[in-house]
């Protein structure tokens, strides 16, 4: 089984047990410079190193200078570590296979937020045109007057559209632009645009993304961060599930030391309808590994994302 389809199978829930706390170093227990937090490149293993990092203590694992990481109950861990190596984060499934439901050769079926889909999308168009035939019906509109007639079928191809995330796949949007290089800097791509359709109203909302990355190793294309987003925006979204699920698709891609995701959207049902606040904005963010246990670093990709 792909790794996309565990990360799309992903409820929010099972997100939150993702990117669990008990598997990160925490800030009340590592206290360190910047400087202390980088990765160096291992010629013969591949693996990355950390200078001087104490390993973190917590009631599921404790790890110690040459012993390896124990493995734990939520799905995600840390790779087995030797030495001041500093461990990769990376996500561990279940065990469940989206296979083996009765969907063995249904190729739309990559994500459980639908129950089931038909072999193309362009085979969904008749019922949902239908559908918004007996809407604008339900509206007290003639759907069959000059400016209405089409108005079905262009909103059925437009909704699919919106929604076109539900068909891609991590791996093909990849395409294999994941590299080897020995980088053990700050990667930040910010002010990513984003266009997503609230869940809850089916209206949109929008804003923009900032992803950062700690590399270890490896660094992924610059493009691919930005196509990452699609994927997921193009569904029918909240936006925290959104920044989370940003998260670990990068998480996923490259295991790098640590991911930071910040999501600013203005969202549409707070501005036509409801309490109609049209200047009122929601930011979200998502941070693992050393963003979320190392002030110092976390404090520079707050600085390079809000810098002008």
């Amino acid at each position: 089984m792909s790794f996309t389809r565990q990360l799309s199978e992903m409820s929010a829930s099972e997100l939150n047990d993702a990117i669990d706390d008990t598997n990160f170093p925490q800030a009340h227990i590592l206290s360190r410079g910047r400087n202390n937090s980088v990765c160096s490149t291992s010629s013969t293993s591949g693996t990355s190193s950390l200078a001087d990092r104490p390993q973190p203590q917590t009631e599921q694992s404790t790890a110690i200078a040459g012993t390896p990481v124990e493995e734990v109950a939520p799905a995600s861990t840390l790779v087995p570590v030797s030495g001041n190596q500093r461990p990769r984060l990376i996500l561990k499934t279940n065990g469940s296979s989206p296979d083996s439901d009765g969907h063995e050769k249904c190729t739309f079926h990559h994500d459980l937020e639908l129950d089931h889909k038909p072999p193309t999308r362009e085979a969904l168009l008749p019922d949902m045109a239908r559908s918004y035939r007996l809407l604008l019906g339900g509206l007290g509109e003639n759907p069959d007057r000059q400016g209405l007639i089409k108005t079905p079928e262009r909103a059925a191809k437009a909704m699919l559209y919106f929604t076109k995330g539900y068909d891609q796949s991590l791996e093909d949007v990849l395409n294999g632009a994941v590299f080897d290089e020995d980088h053990d800097e700050m990667v930040v791509v910010k002010d990513i645009e984003m266009f997503s359709m609230c869940e809850h109203h089916l209206v949109p909302f929008y804003g923009k993304v900032s992803i950062g990355y700690l590399p270890c190793n490896k660094i992924l294309g610059l493009s691919k961060l930005a196509r990452i987003v699609e994927i997921f925006a193009r569904r029918l979204q909240v936006q925290e599930r959104l920044t989370k699920q940003i998260a670990v698709a990068v998480t996923q891609a490259v295991q790098p030391a640590g991911v930071a995701v910040v999501v600013e959207g203005v969202h549409m049902c707070m501005v036509m309808r409801g309490v109609q606040k049209i200047n009122s904005k929601t930011v979200t963010s998502t941070m693992l590994g050393v963003f979320r246990d190392d002030p110092k670093t976390r404090e520079e990709f707050l600085n390079l994302v809000n810098s002008k």
